[in-house]
């Protein structure tokens, strides 16, 4: 599939987007992508989506458009399909920024998932499909600055206008081996409404909580080197892993330095240690002396509930091997402690807890009652 491409409508004023949305709306489907900013920002924020339809490709630009509002009718109408590759975090970003709620969706890289495919990148299946290739550089680019070069809108708009092609060519592939139900009540659990990602990149210490090589002491210090690091990197507007990566705070944690001459042992550079090191002393003498922070404690699951949720994994894991495809393919997580928690005692039980999931059921709910130990599960 080779062809040259008329370019793509920049879509930066209302008239621009009310015109695109009159497109969109006529349309039984529409192929989506947004990119973020997350490698650069400390607050991420979505900075580009991209839309094709028939008629052609737009990129609207939401850093110059106060109200995207109009677009909140086609993602949630059922008449419409959108088309995405690996959804899950467009949908994170637009339910976050922008609070969309989503209906009837296809994702191009689940659907490889489901398939069975080794390597499921929109690069990847663009070359071996319709011999497309994608220039991967501008992948990590910082999306929110102005203008956008061309070789970056040639990218974006590539990001959805074959992505019709690509869903028909998996969707035909689905329906040959019998997967398609499966892919599609993915689909529907994908649009359900779950918990906004938060818009700050911040770090706090919780995320070194279950580390065991550190002590309590050793964590508070960490706890005040994050609080310090993620103030500097919201001042800075940055991710936090561009003031100090995480291993240094593990480090300054460990062995403690108690002048700025020793900070560079803790692997900071001369840089670092010049904009910061007397706020990185401070923290860390702050972190030795403040009330020890407590470490979240996990509840632990009754001994019968994890044996179930181990019988569970491990039979998933043999029939993912076995279908060549990955064990949440067979059984999502989310039904793991569903069903490990709440054993079934027969069909219309497991039905019942996995009423998403009706694919499943059908193919493997004899085999999933019998896993968790139900006698005459047929």
């Amino acid at each position: 599939m080779s062809e040259v491409l008329p370019p793509p409508v920049w879509v930066n004023t209302t008239d621009k987007l009310e015109k695109m949305v009159l497109d969109l709306a006529a349309q039984p489907r529409v192929a989506v992508d947004t990119e973020s900013n997350s490698l650069h920002a400390f607050r991420e924020q979505v900075c580009l989506l991209q839309f094709s339809s028939t008629h052609g490709d737009y990129l609207v630009d939401p850093l110059a458009l106060n109200d995207l509002s109009l677009l909140a009718p086609i993602f949630s109408d059922p008449k419409i399909e959108k088309v995405f590759h690996a959804a899950e975090y467009d949908l994170i970003c637009l339910r976050r920024d922008f609070h969309f709620s989503f209906t009837n969706l296809f994702d191009t890289m689940h659907a490889a998932r489901v398939l069975g495919y080794p390597a499921v990148g929109l690069d990847k299946l663009l070359g071996d499909k319709f011999g497309i290739k994608m220039d991967k550089r501008h992948q990590k680019a910082d999306w929110a600055e102005r203008p956008l070069s061309q070789d970056q809108i040639h990218y974006a708009r590539l990001d959805t206008h074959y992505l019709f092609s690509l869903r028909d060519v998996l969707e035909r592939e689905l329906e040959d081996i019998q997967r398609l139900h499966f892919a599609r009540e993915d689909f529907v659990r994908a649009c359900r409404l779950e918990d906004a990602k938060p818009r700050s990149n911040g770090i706090s210490w919780e995320r070194f909580a279950g580390r065991k090589d550190l002590s309590l002491r050793e964590l508070t210090v960490v706890a005040q080197l994050c609080k310090w690091r993620d103030k500097e990197a919201e001042r800075l507007d940055r991710p936090p892993y561009k003031v100090m990566m995480d291993d240094v705070l593990i480090m300054l944690a460990k062995n403690p330095p108690e002048a700025k001459v020793d900070l560079s042992a803790a692997g900071l550079s001369e840089k670092q240690i010049r904009l910061w090191g007397d706020m990185v002393l401070s923290a860390i003498r702050h972190g030795a002396e403040a009330p020890l922070v407590e470490r979240r404690q996990t509840e632990r699951k009754d001994d019968a509930v994890l044996r179930r949720l181990e019988k569970l994994k491990v039979w998933r894991k043999k029939v993912g091997m076995d279908l060549k495809v990955e064990s949440d393919i067979i059984l999502p997580k989310p039904y793991l402690s569903i069903l490990s928690e709440n054993p079934p005692a027969n069909l219309a039980e497991l039905g019942q807890l996995m009423k998403d999931a009706p694919a499943r059921v059908e193919t493997f709910g004899v085999q999933i009652l019998k896993t968790l130990g139900v006698k005459h599960a047929n």
